[in-house]
C-alpha cells in the first residue's frame, strides 16, 4: 500500500454487504477500512434469513459453522403461492430464523479476524476523486490500478471531529439511502413508492401465526413468532401512502392499522422496535463511477420478498471483492473491474423484476385476484416450480462469459464431493482461500501444467467426483474465486486463455 494512503479500499457501511466485502478484500490481499456511522450494532433485524445461493457463498468461505447451525426451509413461495423449492436440485427457500443482526455479527467477527479495520462512529460526509478518475489507467492495460497515483479522499465525521482518509477505491455499502451514491452522482432511476407498510416486533400481543400472509378486504397482514412472547408482524393497508422514512412510526400507528384490517386489538402490547418500508424499486445505471463502486441496497432497492435483498448484497460483495483486490495488487487483467457492473447489474435488474411481480400478485387488491389464480395454476407445473425456485434461490444466475461450450460455464460450481489423494473433499471447502481453482477431474497433466504458471492465484486439485454426472461430463474446470465456472473441458483442452482473461499475466510474464 502507498504510504500516502490509509488503505487500499474504504468501505462505507457495516451491514452484511459491506462486511462481506471487507472479508473478501482481505482474503485477496487488499487493506480495507470499514467506516460505519453507528457506534454499535442496533440489534434490530429486518432480514430473518438468506437464500440458498447466499448460504453457498458463506459455505465457500467456511462461515457456515460460525452461525451455530442453519435450518434450511424446503417450502417457500412466490407471490404468496407456496411450493416446494427442492423440486430444483440443491435448491431450498433459504436459511430461516437467522436475524440479520446475527449475520452481521458473524461477518464482522470474520472480517476482523482477517485484519479488516472496522471503525464505528465514523459517518461519511463527502468524497473527492483525484488523479486517474477511471482507476485503471487507459482501462484496458495489464495490472489495472496497481501503480497509478489516483485515488479517493473521503471526509468523515467522528466524535473527535472531521477526519479525512485516502484510498485507491471507495465502495458504498451504506443502504438504500446511500450517501455515497448521492455524493458520487450515480443515477438511480426506477419506480417511486406507491404504498407504505409497517414492520414491528411486538410483545404481548398474542397474534396468531400468518406465515404466508393473510389477504383481507383492506390489505394484508403477516405474522410469525420470533421467540417466546415476541412476534414479527407486517401490515400493508390499501391506500396507505408511503411513510416519511426520516421519522420512525409509533407502535400506536401499527396497532391502529392492525385493528382496521383484522378487527383485533393489539394496543395493549408493546413493540421492541417499529419500522416502515415501501415498494419503491430503483437501480443505479452503473455500479461503478471511476473509483467509486456500490454494493447491496446502495445499488438497488426493492420490495422485500423472499429474503433476497441481503442475499443479493452478499453476492455483490463476493463478485466484487476478488476483482477489486486483484486490481489494487496490480495483477488484474485489463477490464476485470468493469465485469463487476456487467455481471451484477443484470442480476440486480432481474431481482427488481421478480420482486415487483411478487408485489403485484401478493399485495394487490381484488383487481389482482385473477392474476393470483393464474399463478396458482402455473405453480402446479414442475417446470414452473423449477424456474421460480431458481429465481428466488439465486441458483439460476448465469454470467455471460462468452463461452457456451459447456452448460456450467458462467454458472456456480455445485457443491459436490470429490475423491482426492488426500481423501474426500467438498468443492465449497476448496474455495475457502478465495483463490481461483483448477479442478482436474480426469487426471490430465495438461490443464495442471497450464495452471501451474498461476500458482500464486490458482489452486490445482485433482479428484474424481463421487457422482459421475456431477459436473456434466467435464474433465476439467476453472473456477473463479467467487465460485463461478470460467472454463470447462470435456476432452483435451487448455485453460491458458481463460487463465489470462480472469487472472492476468502468470508469474514471470
Amino acid at each position: 500500500m502507498d504510504a500516502q494512503r490509509d488503505a487500499d479500499v474504504i468501505v462505507v457501511g457495516a451491514g452484511p454487504a459491506g462486511l462481506m466485502l471487507a472479508g473478501e478484500l482481505r482474503l485477496g490481499g487488499a487493506s480495507v477500512i470499514v467506516a460505519e456511522r453507528l457506534e454499535r450494532p442496533t440489534g434490530q433485524s429486518r432480514g430473518l434469513g438468506f437464500t440458498a445461493r447466499a448460504m453457498e457463498s458463506f459455505d465457500q468461505r467456511g462461515l457456515v459453522p460460525r452461525f451455530g447451525g442453519l435450518e434450511k426451509s424446503p417450502m417457500g413461495h412466490f407471490g404468496g403461492v407456496q411450493f416446494d423449492y427442492t423440486v430444483l436440485e440443491d435448491a431450498h427457500f433459504g436459511a430461516r430464523g437467522v436475524p440479520q443482526s446475527r449475520t452481521e455479527a458473524v461477518l464482522e467477527e470474520w472480517a476482523r479476524d482477517l485484519g479488516a479495520d472496522i471503525r464505528r462512529g465514523w459517518e461519511f460526509r463527502a468524497l473527492e476523486q483525484h488523479g486517474d478518475a477511471d482507476g485503471e489507467g487507459d482501462g484496458r492495460g495489464e495490472g489495472d490500478g496497481g501503480g497509478d497515483e489516483g485515488g479517493v479522499t473521503v471526509t468523515l465525521a467522528t466524535s473527535a471531529g472531521e477526519r479525512t482518509l485516502r484510498a485507491r477505491y471507495l465502495v458504498g455499502a451504506d443502504g438504500g439511502h446511500s450517501a455515497v451514491r448521492r455524493a458520487a452522482g450515480f443515477d438511480f432511476p426506477g419506480t417511486p413508492a406507491t404504498r407504505g407498510m409497517y414492520l414491528a416486533d411486538v410483545v404481548g400481543c398474542g397474534v396468531g401465526p400468518r406465515f404466508l400472509g393473510e389477504r383481507l378486504p383492506g390489505g394484508m397482514v403477516m405474522a410469525a413468532p420470533l421467540k417466546e412472547g415476541v412476534d414479527r408482524i407486517i401490515v400493508c393497508e390499501h391506500g396507505t401512502p408511503p411513510a416519511d422514512r426520516s421519522e420512525t412510526p409509533e407502535f400506536s400507528e401499527v396497532a391502529a392499522a392492525w385493528l382496521r384490517l383484522t378487527g383485533e386489538d393489539i394496543s395493549g402490547g408493546s413493540a421492541e422496535w417499529v419500522s416502515s418500508f415501501t415498494d419503491a424499486t430503483r437501480q443505479v445505471t452503473e455500479y461503478r463511477r471511476g473509483r467509486v463502486l456500490l454494493v447491496g441496497d446502495a445499488a438497488h432497492i426493492h420490495l422485500p420478498a423472499g429474503g433476497q435483498g441481503l442475499s443479493t448484497g452478499v453476492q455483490d460483495a463476493v463478485n466484487l471483492g476478488w476483482k477489486l483486490a486483484a486490481t489494487v495488487r496490480g495483477s488484474a487483467p485489463g477490464g476485470l473491474l468493469d465485469t463487476y457492473h456487467d455481471e451484477r447489474h443484470a442480476v440486480g435488474a432481474r431481482l427488481l423484476m421478480n420482486t415487483r411481480a411478487q408485489g403485484t400478485v401478493f399485495l394487490g387488491g381484488p383487481e389482482s385476484q385473477p392474476l393470483r389464480e393464474l399463478f396458482a395454476e402455473l405453480i402446479g407445473l414442475d417446470s414452473v416450480k423449477r424456474h421460480l425456485a431458481g429465481v428466488v434461490s439465486h441458483l439460476d444466475v448465469r454470467y455471460d462469459l462468452g463461452d457456451d461450450g459447456h452448460p456450467l460455464v458462467g454458472r456456480r460450481l455445485p457443491p459436490r464431493a470429490l475423491e482426492t489423494a488426500a481423501g474426500e473433499v467438498r468443492t465449497p471447502d476448496l474455495l475457502h482461500p478465495a483463490q481461483g481453482l483448477l479442478l482436474d477431474l480426469a487426471d490430465d497433466p495438461g490443464p495442471r501444467a497450464a495452471a501451474a504458471r498461476w500458482k500464486d492465484r490458482v489452486t490445482v486439485v485433482t479428484g474424481t467426483p463421487r457422482d459421475p454426472d456431477a459436473f456434466g461430463g467435464a474433465t476439467a474446470l476453472l473456477v473463479r474465486p467467487d465460485g463461478y465456472v470460467a472454463w470447462a473441458a470435456t476432452g483435451t483442452a487448455e485453460p491458458a486463455a481463460a487463465l489470462h482473461r480472469w487472472f492476468g499475466a502468470p508469474e514471470g510474464g
